[in-house]
């Protein structure tokens, strides 16, 4: 079953559960997928598309939030955090600190990088392989991190 179908279940699954919340959320990912389908031209969007549409999602959320919380709108900065939750269930399990530095210490060798001139080409290659599985921030601020050590 692909992601749109999911959406489409789990929908109708909160309308019958009356969750609330959820289901705003899951309105809010099937307005943006049938938009970039449209937007396209085909009839299915590719897995990566889907998770590059999710993690923008998740990211717009995260920044109301955050916007929120400084003007201390408590509680729509709570709806905001709740539809993030929501949105990253469907996202792929997201890699914690240590896992990151070990897959990017492996990109380091392989592309041959020695100094933080080279932090284009390890980006390059860890936003292809990395892409869904960590935030593009914290693999760009553990890069510097790792080549600056070098």
């Amino acid at each position: 079953m692909n992601l749109f179908d999911k959406i489409s279940e789990d929908l109708k699954s909160a309308m019958l559960a009356r969750q609330k919340d959820r289901l705003e959320s899951l309105r809010a990912i099937k307005t943006a997928l049938l938009l970039a389908k449209t937007e396209s031209g085909s009839h299915d969007l590719s897995t990566d598309q889907e998770m590059k549409i999710l993690q923008k999602m998740v990211k717009q959320r995260r920044e109301s939030a955050e916007i929120y919380k400084t003007q201390n709108r408590e509680e729509l900065y709570q709806n905001e955090i709740k539809e993030a939750a929501i949105i990253e269930e469907y996202l792929p399990k997201q890699m914690n600190e240590d896992e990151l530095v070990v897959v990017l210490k492996s990109i380091i060798q392989r592309v041959g990088a020695t100094s933080p001139k080279d932090m284009g080409k390890v980006m390059g290659t860890a936003s292809k392989e990395l892409s869904g599985k960590a935030d593009g921030k914290m693999i760009a601020d553990k890069v510097k991190e790792l080549l600056a050590g070098l």
